[in-house]
């Protein structure tokens, strides 16, 4: 019996028995090690691909993997393989297969699905691992050691898969284990014992759950971008605890000197760099760094005429003031990325909830917890940071007072003439820079601004409306008799149809669109409405449309619908149609669609009788979704039906697409049950921007073609269809600085309905040109029931 010791900290020495056939075992152990990680990659090859470049990548760490613990463990006191030794090798065996898959991703696509399973598998045998070398009690350093070294060569592959999309700065979380290694070898200190600390395991089963999730696809970009940060800051912090510690214990005078400056460079660094960083993604560059920030001058100044207490005050103040307006500007770029614009101070928190459901419903429960922690502790970090720089900074000032002020006096100087000749190396970023207490005032402004606003926003929803006074035999008499549809296409922008790479195949689609429903006797007119939304949230559209009142923020959408504003709705019911809503994808009860839009019945999901796939985020296409309306309403002999529709077919991801059937085959949506496997997935679209915007302008196509086939196919001469789009999809494919115009059409077979509107001088056909007449989305309702109302309202 030999005595090891256990390697958690805390853990009493275990004991463990070193067997006669030992070295017989370890020799099994290095055999099946190469025969199963051929075996494994095998299976990889058959069933999700692998190349030359992945077997040999593939075989050689399954090789080095085992070679390594076999000789470590011929090598060990005692000799012998242990129980959790066998968990740590088939661990390595999967992680053989993740080597090989990121190998080959350099030269082809590869499965993610493969990838993210086998990393999966790797993380959780990690935390078995140890349980097993704890309840055997065979715990011991080397096996500590080569646990360790297996994780941080998973979270290495895992960055390198990861940084394809977005971008080589996720390298530094892979790539951290190993700088820290080589510096051990340069600076002796750094390569003295650690003391065991949970919180360091703690930090690396983040960094390999964040990069798995990141490396899945299944986060939007920017959400993944952050989680990533997080998870790298995380780590930072860890390494320099560990570095401070090692610092402390071991390194000599001059070298603390050393590390001293380094920090205080690292602190003037950060605080310099969020003073200067942009607002919009697409503004991040070198040169946008270039220039004199005039709040880190004015920091500086006051600090050397403060007494120390007074200036650590006022540094920690300023920090965290720095911090909480850096986290405003990582707010503004994601707004500005996926709704185009800035991030509202008053109006804009009720818009977290809603695009978290989205991430939780794309992703899962788990997953998204599991983001939300990175993020918070990424804030937590940012914010302190930041805090902590500004301290350090200040404090260094006011200790070399004389070599600071000269410094300041040639900065300040730099900074009064850059401001007097508005020097800028880049359009829009003066050199003479005052970004981050613009920024403020800005805070300031919108929110007194927003104050205001919602206060006249108010009073529309409470004040008096001309349209709710209409008696019902004066209302939409134009339309008696008509089944009226609105339907919302999404994403359906004016990108979709105007100077993009992808516009060509839609505006086809919709020309010989408009061609065959002239020959089967309906005419089309077409407009462009600006929409109060961007890439997202459609609802507000909706409501805008509906209501007459500017609904651009999820708070005022709270105070419509628990209001008693007069929407479209409305004023069918109260002329007499049936009025209903079609929302597909809504698989939970919407109370707004009884208690404020009034629908006499609510279609969604659960009762229309699909028995089809999934299509991502839409549960069934568009054309079911538009027969099995046909089927539950138009039937002989109804009341005339008011309508809206959501068709989300365009809805991203885009993928997979579904393709058109005959109409008299779509039944129960079973005969969709293929399609999503012939399309591709999300995650293999979302590697490229290129991709993505293909995909869209095909869904918009297939949305397009479903509807007017629709109208053909049901060939109801009552029937007054609107189809507009909600809003500009995001920015990957609407491009930075796009506007928030949409299209709207009417398609009519009664020529009195398009007569009547011959006022709003729309242009003839599915497609309207640059011209064609542009309102606000909110004017839509007056312009409506003035129309078609006996006479106008008021």
């Amino acid at each position: 019996m030999r005595t090891i010791q256990a390697a958690d900290e805390g853990a009493p020495p275990t004991t463990a028995l070193a067997g006669r056939d030992a070295p017989a075992t370890i020799r099994l152990a290095a055999i099946l090690g190469l025969l199963a990680t051929a075996a494994l990659l095998g299976i990889v090859s058959a069933t999700a691909g692998l190349g030359v470049a992945g077997w040999i990548s593939g075989l050689a760490t399954g090789s080095a993997a085992s070679t390594l613990l076999v000789t470590a463990r011929m090598r060990g006191e005692p000799a012998a393989i242990f129980p959790a030794d066998w968990v740590t090798l088939s661990r390595s065996l999967l992680i053989a297969g993740v080597a090989g898959l990121v190998a080959d991703s350099f030269s082809r696509p590869v499965s993610v699905t493969a990838l993210v399973t086998l990393a999966t598998v790797a993380l959780v045998l990690d935390a078995v691992d140890g349980q097993v070398a704890r309840r055997t009690g065979t715990t011991t350093p080397l096996g500590a050691r080569i646990d360790g070294e297996a994780d941080a060569f998973l979270i290495l592959l895992l960055s390198i898969a990861v940084s394809q999309d977005y971008g080589n700065w996720v390298l530094v979380i892979g790539a951290a284990r190993y700088v820290f290694l080589l510096a051990g070898w340069v600076v002796p200190w750094l390569a003295a014992q650690l003391p065991p600390r949970y919180w360091r395991k703690v930090v690396a089963a983040v960094q390999g759950i964040v990069l798995t999730v990141a490396a899945s696809g299944l986060l939007a970009q920017l959400t993944g971008m952050l989680a990533v940060a997080a998870a790298a800051l995380l780590l930072a912090e860890s390494f320099g605890r560990d570095v401070i510690w090692l610092c402390r214990a071991g390194a000599t005078a001059r070298t603390r000197r050393v590390l001293r400056v380094a920090v205080t460079v690292l602190s003037a660094a950060i605080v310099w760099g969020v003073l200067l960083a942009p607002e919009h993604a697409e503004q991040y560059s070198f040169t946008a760094f270039v220039r004199v920030p005039l709040e880190g001058l004015v920091l500086v100044a006051v600090a050397l005429v403060l007494p120390a207490r007074p200036r650590r005050i006022l540094a920690a103040v300023a920090g965290f003031l720095f911090g909480l307006l850096t986290l405003v500007k990582i707010l503004d770029v994601g707004f500005y990325t996926e709704v185009d614009r800035a991030f509202n101070p008053v109006l804009d928190w009720g818009d977290i909830g809603p695009a978290l459901g989205v991430v939780r419903d794309a992703i899962g429960p788990a997953r998204t917890n599991v983001a939300l922690v990175a993020l918070w502790v990424g804030v937590v970090l940012i914010v302190g940071g930041i805090t902590a720089s500004a301290v350090r900074i200040t404090s260094v000032a006011a200790r070399h007072r004389r070599g600071t002020a000269r410094g300041l006096a040639g900065l300040t100087v730099v900074w009064a003439l850059c401001a007097a000749l508005s020097v800028q190396l880049v359009p829009g970023f003066p050199v003479a820079s005052t970004s981050t207490a613009s920024l403020a005032v800005a805070q300031v402004r919108d929110t007194r601004a927003a104050l205001r606003d919602n206060r006249a926003f108010q009073q529309s929803l409470t004040g008096y409306d001309p349209a709710a006074s209409v008696p019902a035999s004066d209302l939409l008499t134009g339309l008696r008799g008509k089944d009226v549809i609105i339907a919302f296409v999404e994403s359906y922008g004016q990108v979709a149809v105007q100077g993009t790479t992808f516009s060509p195949g839609v505006d086809s689609v919709l020309r010989k669109s408009t061609a065959s429903l002239a020959d089967a006797g309906w005419s089309t007119r077409s407009a462009w409405l600006t929409s109060p939304t961007f890439g997202g949230i459609s609802w507000l559209a909706h409501s805008t449309l509906q209501s007459g009142v500017w609904v651009n923020t999820e708070q005022r959408y709270g105070e419509l619908v628990t209001s008693h504003r007069f929407n479209l709705t409305d004023a069918f019911h109260k002329a007499g149609w049936r009025t209903v809503s079609d929302a597909p994808s809504d698989e939970y009860t919407w109370p707004a669609g009884s208690s404020f839009y009034h629908f006499d019945k609510l279609y969604d999901r659960r009762n229309v009788g699909y028995h089809g796939p999934t299509f991502s985020y839409a549960s069934m296409p568009d054309q079911y979704t538009l027969a099995a309306f046909q089927r539950l309403e138009l039937t002989p002999g109804h009341k005339p039906v008011m309508a809206e529709f959501d068709l989300v077919s365009s809805h991203t991801p885009w993928a997979p697409l579904p393709s058109m059937v005959p109409w008299d085959q779509v039944g129960d949506g079973s005969i969709f049950d293929p399609m999503p496997a012939r399309s591709q997935s999300p995650i293999a679209v979302w590697r490229s921007a290129a991709t993505v915007r293909q995909f869209y302008g095909q869904s918009i196509q297939y949305s397009m073609s479903a509807l007017t086939s629709w109208v053909t196919e049901a060939n109801d001469p009552n029937l007054v269809l609107i189809l507009l789009g909600d809003h500009q999809p995001n920015t990957t494919v609407s491009g930075a600085g796009a506007n928030h115009e949409v299209p709207i059409s009417i398609i009519a077979r009664d020529p009195s309905v398009l007569q009547r509107i011959t006022p709003w001088h729309w242009q003839d056909g599915l497609l309207p040109g640059p011209s064609a007449p542009l309102e606000p989305m909110d004017a839509f309702r007056d312009q409506f029931l003035d129309t078609f109302n006996t006479r106008p309202a008021g």
